[in-house]
């Protein structure tokens, strides 16, 4: 039974399980759980007693093993979706002991094999025992290169220990030297050692105690694909029901937002008040009566509450959703995969030309052409006076007009302020003028807007303007080639005119994103990590601020106009948060299109409810691994040649990356 309707995110993570211990009566352990209202059961598929060395065998590892039951006990549709395997947890590769290190090898081995042959999703492997997980890696590498679709979920502790705590890093404890626990670095070292492979996960085990929030926000970053929460880690709330902390409701929440399922685990440590039928929210339900047999159902109740109090997917992510299934054949499979996380490719606005539907999407954006209205008024405001407003024609041009939403808005400024408007609207693909034509006839513009087919940078004006309008920003804010197209354009506008938008900016920051590093490393080429990838960023860490980059004013008069550029940024990163991998950085950009109204994407200054613009995402090559309170250098140039814009990029600190895209070998815009 899903945790609820909610009107959020309809994912993976509205699926409860729960850990269970063995038992041979499979079919005995599913109904009582499915029973009981979870969705699955993370079961161990061997009986914990079985050593191989106890095996009395010439080949061990063909043994006949006391596995629960045949694969016939349970349907494959069952196996499949009701059961995720736990290896044995007595398994140490990386003992001292010689037997038990064979015996966890030979078990590891075999239990997988089980699991594959039932093609079980998912199975959890125990946490590493020690420091050292190297032949525990090199196994399950091993294991990884011949695997079915079945994923491999490490269970990890969520623990990391206060840095500020002078016992807790380089201190000491009894006379010895005490290293500082961080979880995190265990889980690093091990997917490492197996090079990042896609089908190797997180399970997260949620104690009592968290970390702090900076170093719990790195993990969002990570293949997370469940979350283990204990028992004991709930409290009691006022009418004896068990219930989270703060901390764990926010985290539990964050859980839900980024597809982390949650799995149960533990025996009952709470009394319930004696006769109450209802659950833990203080709801009751059609399941009531019958999951009162589970003796966690109010566990799981309140874990459904929380679920049910999400947030709700904002308005314009269902927008955009129903939009994109209708743009082509390469978005209808976002819309079956998830938007979320889909790299897509820049658009290259000057060498190809939009399709109609691209342009419906976009102009559906009502809060970006609410802002450009408003600045064209307060443009025309400080253009004409009040008295000079019925005698006085001002001149506006449209550069890259589409199909007309900036003529419209422009249009309806003037209304608005009560200024005489005539309008150039300048584009260059003439499918789009086709359409600008019949908006013309269809709104009776014809005495005010010209239409002119061709590219800005080509035509020659008939007169001066004294406003020039354009939207040729990108993801990036230049990386559509805005700089050189309004460079171009400025030869219209008059010494004193208003550019709309007047300057804008980029910013950058480095991210945690497994995913899009998985997604990057699947086409195993270099042409792909050196391209960047416009995207709706989802699972990934914001490991610091955001810092700008490169800013462009307009009209830009300056005798030595150039808009090559190059910036290093230093980010420092909390040491509270811990160390972490850099993946990639992602980019924004804010625009000030008149005075104090602005648009952008930048996190902290993003407008409200628009979607016109994903962020851009340049990926590394290489992961960076970066040390707690280690400073990350990085370098960004923006190089133009005659024919094509492009960027490079590298970290300096604390290592070396190659330098990426050099001159512009894999991905570039073309002038």
């Amino acid at each position: 039974m899903p945790l609820g309707d909610n009107l959020g995110d309809k994912s993976d993570s509205r699926y409860c399980g729960v850990e269970t211990e063995f038992n041979d009566d499979m079919p005995h352990v599913l109904s009582y759980n499915i029973n009981g209202g979870f969705d699955f059961v993370v079961a161990p598929l061997m009986e914990p007693g079985y050593r191989a060395s106890m095996v009395n065998s010439a080949n061990r590892e063909s043994s006949v093993l006391p596995f629960a039951g045949s694969d016939l006990v349970l349907s494959p549709a069952q196996w499949s979706s009701h059961v995720v395997g736990k290896i044995s947890s007595w398994i140490d590769l990386d003992s001292d002991d010689d037997v038990l290190r064979e015996d966890s090898e030979i078990a590891l081995k075999q239990e997988l094999a089980w699991a594959s042959h039932l093609s079980l999703q998912a199975c959890l492997l125990p946490t590493p025992k020690g420091k050292s997980c190297a032949n525990y890696a090199r196994f399950v590498n091993q294991i990884l290169e011949n695997l079915n679709n079945m994923q491999l979920w490490l269970r990890i502790p969520l623990v990391k220990s206060d840095d500020n705590d002078d016992d807790s890093v380089n201190g000491t404890s009894d006379g010895m030297v005490v290293e500082p626990t961080d979880s995190w670095e265990l889980w690093n070292s091990f997917r490492e050692l197996c090079e990042h492979h896609s089908q190797l996960s997180v399970a997260l085990d949620v104690l009592s105690s968290l970390p702090s929030v900076n170093s719990l926000g790195r993990w969002f970053g990570e293949p997370v694909k469940a979350a283990i929460v204990h028992t004991d880690s709930f409290l009691t709330n006022a009418r004896g029901y068990p219930c989270l902390s703060k901390r764990h409701q926010k985290l539990l929440s964050g859980f839900f937002y980024y597809s982390i399922q949650i799995v149960l685990s533990g025996k009952a440590v709470h009394n319930l008040p004696v006769g109450s039928s209802a659950s833990a929210s203080g709801q009751t339900d059609n399941y009531t009566q019958q999951a009162q047999r589970h003796e966690i159902r109010s566990y799981l109740d309140y874990v459904g509450y929380l679920y049910q109090k999400m947030e709700p997917l904002p308005e314009q992510e269902h927008f955009f959703l129903l939009q994109l299934y209708c743009i082509n054949v390469d978005l209808y499979l976002i819309m079956q995969l998830g938007y979320r996380d889909f790299l897509q490719s820049p658009l290259q606005p000057l060498m190809d030309n939009l399709e109609a539907q691209t342009y419906e999407t976009f102009e559906k954006d009502s809060v970006k052409y609410i802002q450009y209205q408003r600045a064209v008024s307060k443009a025309l405001v400080d253009r004409i006076p009040d008295e000079n407003a019925s005698t006085t024609t001002v001149v506006l041009m449209v550069v890259g007009a589409g199909r007309g939403p900036l003529v419209r808005a422009s249009l309806q400024a003037a209304e608005e302020t009560g200024r005489k408007l005539k309008v150039y609207a300048v584009e260059k693909n003439p499918n789009a003028v086709v359409t600008l034509h019949s908006l013309v006839k269809l709104e009776g513009w014809e005495n005010m807007v010209t239409i002119i087919s061709c590219d800005m940078r080509c035509w020659e004006a008939p007169e001066k303007a004294d406003i020039l309008v354009s939207e040729l920003l990108g993801s990036f804010g230049d990386n559509e080639l805005s700089p050189e197209c309004l460079d171009g354009a400025q030869r219209f506008l008059k010494p004193d005119g208003i550019s709309i938008p007047s300057s804008y900016t980029s910013f950058i920051q480095p991210v945690t994103t497994s995913k899009l590093y998985n997604d990057v490393k699947l086409h195993k080429d270099l042409l792909h990590f050196e391209t960047a990838y416009v995207v709706k960023l989802h699972r990934l860490a914001k490991l610091s601020p955001s810092q700008a980059v490169f800013t462009f004013t307009h009209p830009n008069y300056s005798p030595d106009k150039s808009n090559q550029r190059y910036k290093k940024l230093r980010f420092e990163i909390p040491i509270e948060t811990g160390s972490f991998i850099v993946h990639g950085f992602a980019g924004y950009f804010d625009a000030v299109l008149y005075k104090d109204v602005h648009l952008g994407i930048e996190p902290t200054t993003a407008t409200p409810n628009m979607f016109s613009w994903f962020p851009i995402f340049f990926p590394l090559r290489s992961p960076v691994y970066v040390k707690a309170g280690s400073p990350l250098d990085f370098h960004i140039w923006r190089c133009c040649g005659s024919t094509k814009v492009w960027y490079e990029w590298c970290v300096t600190s604390p290592t070396a990356s190659p330098i990426h895209n050099c001159n512009g070998r894999s991905y570039w815009v073309g002038l």
